[in-house]
Protein backbone atom coordinates (compact mmCIF):
# COMPACT_ATOMS: atom_id res chain seq x y z
CA UNK A 1 0.00 0.00 0.00
CA UNK A 2 1.16 3.40 -0.65
CA UNK A 3 1.96 5.65 2.09
CA UNK A 4 -1.12 8.35 2.39
CA UNK A 5 -0.24 11.87 2.02
CA UNK A 6 0.39 13.83 5.39
CA UNK A 7 -2.55 16.22 5.79
CA UNK A 8 -1.05 18.48 8.32
CA UNK A 9 1.68 20.74 8.54
CA UNK A 10 3.98 18.53 11.18
CA UNK A 11 4.46 14.69 11.16
CA UNK A 12 6.01 12.32 13.03
CA UNK A 13 8.11 12.31 14.72
CA UNK A 14 9.37 9.33 12.14
CA UNK A 15 11.63 6.90 12.26
CA UNK A 16 14.63 7.21 9.91
CA UNK A 17 17.14 4.60 9.13
CA UNK A 18 19.11 7.23 7.95
CA UNK A 19 19.05 10.14 10.21
CA UNK A 20 17.58 8.88 13.50
CA UNK A 21 14.30 10.28 15.06
CA UNK A 22 12.95 12.73 13.00
CA UNK A 23 9.89 15.68 12.82
CA UNK A 24 8.77 15.70 9.51
CA UNK A 25 7.51 19.35 8.02
CA UNK A 26 5.14 19.58 4.97
CA UNK A 27 5.06 22.49 3.13
CA UNK A 28 2.74 21.42 0.21
CA UNK A 29 -1.42 20.92 0.31
CA UNK A 30 -2.79 18.07 2.16
CA UNK A 31 -4.62 16.73 0.15
CA UNK A 32 -2.84 16.24 -3.50
CA UNK A 33 0.79 16.23 -4.15
CA UNK A 34 2.35 18.99 -5.79
CA UNK A 35 5.91 18.36 -6.98
CA UNK A 36 8.51 19.23 -10.17
CA UNK A 37 9.24 15.68 -10.42
CA UNK A 38 6.68 11.87 -11.08
CA UNK A 39 9.41 9.90 -9.91
CA UNK A 40 8.41 6.42 -10.81
CA UNK A 41 9.36 4.75 -7.13
CA UNK A 42 7.53 7.31 -5.30
CA UNK A 43 6.15 5.98 -2.21
CA UNK A 44 3.56 8.77 -2.22
CA UNK A 45 2.27 8.01 -5.18
CA UNK A 46 1.93 9.65 -8.74
CA UNK A 47 2.11 13.48 -9.09
CA UNK A 48 -1.29 14.95 -8.74
CA UNK A 49 0.45 18.40 -10.21
CA UNK A 50 3.84 17.88 -11.83
CA UNK A 51 5.03 21.56 -12.08
CA UNK A 52 7.55 24.19 -10.84
CA UNK A 53 4.47 27.03 -11.12
CA UNK A 54 2.82 27.35 -7.80
CA UNK A 55 0.65 30.20 -8.07
CA UNK A 56 -2.30 28.03 -8.64
CA UNK A 57 -1.57 26.47 -5.77
CA UNK A 58 -1.01 29.16 -3.31
CA UNK A 59 -4.34 29.47 -1.75
CA UNK A 60 -3.73 26.22 -0.33
CA UNK A 61 -0.61 26.10 1.02
CA UNK A 62 0.46 26.56 4.57
CA UNK A 63 1.54 30.34 5.53
CA UNK A 64 4.30 31.32 6.91
CA UNK A 65 2.34 32.03 10.86
CA UNK A 66 0.70 28.37 10.61
CA UNK A 67 4.36 26.66 10.06
CA UNK A 68 5.53 28.80 12.70
CA UNK A 69 2.91 27.55 15.36
CA UNK A 70 2.60 24.10 14.37
CA UNK A 71 6.64 23.83 14.48
CA UNK A 72 6.73 25.88 17.78
CA UNK A 73 4.36 23.68 19.71
CA UNK A 74 6.19 20.63 18.41
CA UNK A 75 9.53 22.51 19.72
CA UNK A 76 8.11 23.27 23.25
CA UNK A 77 6.59 19.59 23.68
CA UNK A 78 8.52 17.27 25.55
CA UNK A 79 8.65 14.75 22.01
CA UNK A 80 11.80 13.27 21.61
CA UNK A 81 13.27 14.23 17.90
CA UNK A 82 16.47 14.83 16.48
CA UNK A 83 15.61 16.61 13.49
CA UNK A 84 13.21 19.05 12.00
CA UNK A 85 13.28 17.25 8.21
CA UNK A 86 11.49 19.04 5.16
CA UNK A 87 9.83 16.96 3.10
CA UNK A 88 6.10 15.80 2.32
CA UNK A 89 3.67 15.56 -0.25
CA UNK A 90 5.75 16.74 -2.59
CA UNK A 91 8.83 18.86 -3.24
CA UNK A 92 9.31 21.67 -0.19
CA UNK A 93 11.59 24.41 -2.01
CA UNK A 94 8.96 25.37 -4.35
CA UNK A 95 6.91 26.95 -1.35
CA UNK A 96 6.84 30.80 -2.59
CA UNK A 97 8.42 31.42 1.12
CA UNK A 98 10.81 28.42 1.68
CA UNK A 99 13.63 31.01 2.29
CA UNK A 100 11.52 33.07 5.07
CA UNK A 101 10.17 29.16 6.94
CA UNK A 102 13.69 28.56 7.03
CA UNK A 103 14.71 31.60 8.64
CA UNK A 104 11.61 31.13 11.14
CA UNK A 105 12.79 27.30 11.87
CA UNK A 106 16.25 28.29 12.55
CA UNK A 107 15.00 30.82 15.31
CA UNK A 108 12.64 28.80 16.82
CA UNK A 109 14.97 25.69 17.14
CA UNK A 110 18.00 27.98 18.83
CA UNK A 111 15.20 29.06 20.97
CA UNK A 112 13.51 25.84 22.28
CA UNK A 113 15.83 23.16 20.88
CA UNK A 114 18.71 23.93 19.95
CA UNK A 115 20.28 20.34 20.09
CA UNK A 116 18.07 20.02 16.69
CA UNK A 117 19.64 19.59 13.38
CA UNK A 118 17.30 20.81 10.50
CA UNK A 119 17.05 18.41 7.33
CA UNK A 120 16.04 19.20 4.48
CA UNK A 121 15.20 16.43 1.89
CA UNK A 122 14.56 17.88 -1.76
CA UNK A 123 14.65 16.75 -5.65
CA UNK A 124 16.97 19.84 -6.45
CA UNK A 125 15.08 21.19 -8.59
CA UNK A 126 14.16 24.29 -6.44
CA UNK A 127 17.76 25.21 -6.88
CA UNK A 128 16.92 27.49 -9.76
CA UNK A 129 15.76 29.90 -6.69
CA UNK A 130 18.66 32.25 -5.80
CA UNK A 131 16.33 32.20 -2.23
CA UNK A 132 16.44 28.65 -1.80
CA UNK A 133 19.96 28.33 -2.85
CA UNK A 134 21.28 31.05 -0.13
CA UNK A 135 18.93 29.29 2.35
CA UNK A 136 20.63 25.69 2.12
CA UNK A 137 23.85 27.50 4.15
CA UNK A 138 21.94 27.72 7.49
CA UNK A 139 20.13 24.21 6.75
CA UNK A 140 22.54 21.55 8.83
CA UNK A 141 21.62 18.82 6.38
CA UNK A 142 20.66 19.47 3.26
CA UNK A 143 20.23 16.50 1.11
CA UNK A 144 19.74 16.85 -2.92
CA UNK A 145 18.26 14.37 -5.05
CA UNK A 146 20.16 13.09 -8.09
CA UNK A 147 19.03 9.34 -9.21
CA UNK A 148 20.78 9.49 -12.38
CA UNK A 149 23.40 10.69 -15.14
CA UNK A 150 22.11 11.63 -18.19
CA UNK A 151 18.97 13.46 -19.46
CA UNK A 152 17.66 9.94 -20.63
CA UNK A 153 17.70 8.05 -17.66
CA UNK A 154 15.86 11.41 -16.12
CA UNK A 155 13.72 11.51 -18.19
CA UNK A 156 12.14 7.90 -17.54
CA UNK A 157 12.70 7.46 -14.17
CA UNK A 158 11.91 11.13 -12.53
CA UNK A 159 9.87 12.19 -15.22
CA UNK A 160 10.14 15.97 -14.60
CA UNK A 161 7.69 18.77 -15.45
CA UNK A 162 8.15 20.18 -18.70
CA UNK A 163 10.13 23.32 -17.04
CA UNK A 164 12.78 21.43 -15.49
CA UNK A 165 15.89 21.04 -17.40
CA UNK A 166 18.52 18.44 -16.07
CA UNK A 167 21.59 19.80 -17.21
CA UNK A 168 20.80 22.89 -15.25
CA UNK A 169 19.94 20.98 -12.55
CA UNK A 170 23.53 19.30 -12.75
CA UNK A 171 24.90 22.87 -13.40
CA UNK A 172 23.20 24.34 -9.90
CA UNK A 173 24.19 21.30 -7.65
CA UNK A 174 28.12 21.56 -8.58
CA UNK A 175 28.14 25.31 -7.75
CA UNK A 176 27.08 24.36 -4.00
CA UNK A 177 28.93 23.38 -1.09
CA UNK A 178 28.38 21.00 2.27
CA UNK A 179 25.99 19.37 0.72
CA UNK A 180 24.67 15.68 0.46
CA UNK A 181 23.30 13.75 -2.13
CA UNK A 182 21.00 11.33 -2.22
CA UNK A 183 20.60 8.49 -5.12
CA UNK A 184 17.73 6.07 -5.61
CA UNK A 185 18.85 2.99 -7.17
CA UNK A 186 15.81 0.22 -8.60
CA UNK A 187 15.90 -2.51 -11.04
CA UNK A 188 13.70 -3.40 -13.70
CA UNK A 189 11.73 -1.29 -16.18
CA UNK A 190 13.39 1.64 -16.08
CA UNK A 191 16.40 0.82 -14.24
CA UNK A 192 19.79 3.06 -13.27
CA UNK A 193 21.94 0.40 -11.80
CA UNK A 194 23.29 -0.74 -15.64
CA UNK A 195 27.14 -0.34 -15.79
CA UNK A 196 26.86 2.49 -17.99
CA UNK A 197 24.43 4.11 -15.79
CA UNK A 198 26.13 4.20 -12.88
CA UNK A 199 29.36 5.01 -14.76
CA UNK A 200 27.70 7.87 -15.85
CA UNK A 201 26.54 8.78 -12.70
CA UNK A 202 29.71 8.41 -10.94
CA UNK A 203 30.93 11.22 -13.47
CA UNK A 204 28.24 13.54 -12.17
CA UNK A 205 29.51 13.01 -8.23
CA UNK A 206 33.01 13.47 -9.29
CA UNK A 207 32.50 16.93 -10.55
CA UNK A 208 30.15 18.22 -7.73
CA UNK A 209 32.10 16.83 -4.49
CA UNK A 210 28.95 16.40 -2.12
CA UNK A 211 30.30 15.90 1.70
CA UNK A 212 28.69 12.50 1.22
CA UNK A 213 26.88 10.23 -1.35
CA UNK A 214 23.83 8.41 0.29
CA UNK A 215 22.01 5.67 -1.96
CA UNK A 216 19.20 3.01 -1.31
CA UNK A 217 16.79 1.41 -2.88
CA UNK A 218 13.18 1.21 -2.73
CA UNK A 219 11.29 -0.37 0.54
CA UNK A 220 7.41 0.24 0.29
CA UNK A 221 5.04 0.18 -2.13
CA UNK A 222 5.57 1.77 -5.79
CA UNK A 223 3.18 3.03 -7.94
CA UNK A 224 5.00 0.77 -10.97
CA UNK A 225 4.84 -2.82 -10.63
CA UNK A 226 7.60 -2.84 -12.79
CA UNK A 227 10.07 -1.89 -11.21
CA UNK A 228 12.19 -3.79 -8.23
CA UNK A 229 14.53 -3.55 -5.19
CA UNK A 230 18.24 -3.53 -5.67
CA UNK A 231 19.86 -5.89 -3.49
CA UNK A 232 21.93 -4.81 -0.32
CA UNK A 233 24.85 -6.36 -2.04
CA UNK A 234 24.69 -4.40 -5.15
CA UNK A 235 24.12 -1.55 -3.36
CA UNK A 236 27.33 -2.19 -1.70
CA UNK A 237 29.35 -2.70 -4.97
CA UNK A 238 28.04 0.54 -6.17
CA UNK A 239 29.28 2.36 -3.17
CA UNK A 240 32.46 0.92 -2.76
CA UNK A 241 33.32 1.32 -6.92
CA UNK A 242 31.71 4.98 -6.58
CA UNK A 243 34.11 5.52 -3.47
CA UNK A 244 37.23 4.28 -5.54
CA UNK A 245 36.41 6.20 -8.58
CA UNK A 246 35.12 9.54 -6.84
CA UNK A 247 37.15 10.28 -3.81
CA UNK A 248 33.80 10.77 -2.38
CA UNK A 249 32.23 9.22 0.86
CA UNK A 250 29.31 6.98 -0.08
CA UNK A 251 27.30 5.73 2.16
CA UNK A 252 24.48 2.55 0.99
CA UNK A 253 21.39 2.12 3.46
CA UNK A 254 19.53 -0.66 3.62
CA UNK A 255 18.28 -2.51 6.66
CA UNK A 256 21.83 -2.53 8.15
CA UNK A 257 23.87 0.61 6.72
CA UNK A 258 26.94 0.26 5.23
CA UNK A 259 29.74 2.99 5.35
CA UNK A 260 33.00 2.87 2.72
CA UNK A 261 35.03 5.71 2.72
CA UNK A 262 34.16 7.51 5.82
Amino acid sequence: MLLPLQQGIVYGPVKSRRYGLSLGVNLMPGGYKVCSLNCVYCHYGLTSACTTDMKPHEAVLPRVEEVVRALEGKLRSSTPFKLITFSGNGEPTLHPRFADIIDETVRLRDAHRPQARIALLSNSTGLASEAVRKSLAKIDLPVLKLDVGNERTFRVINRPARQVRFEEVVRLLTGLQNIYLQTVFIDGVPSNTSRDDVTAWMSLIRNIRPREAHIHSIDRAVPSTEIALVSPARLEEIASVAYRQTGVTVKAFYTKRSTLGA
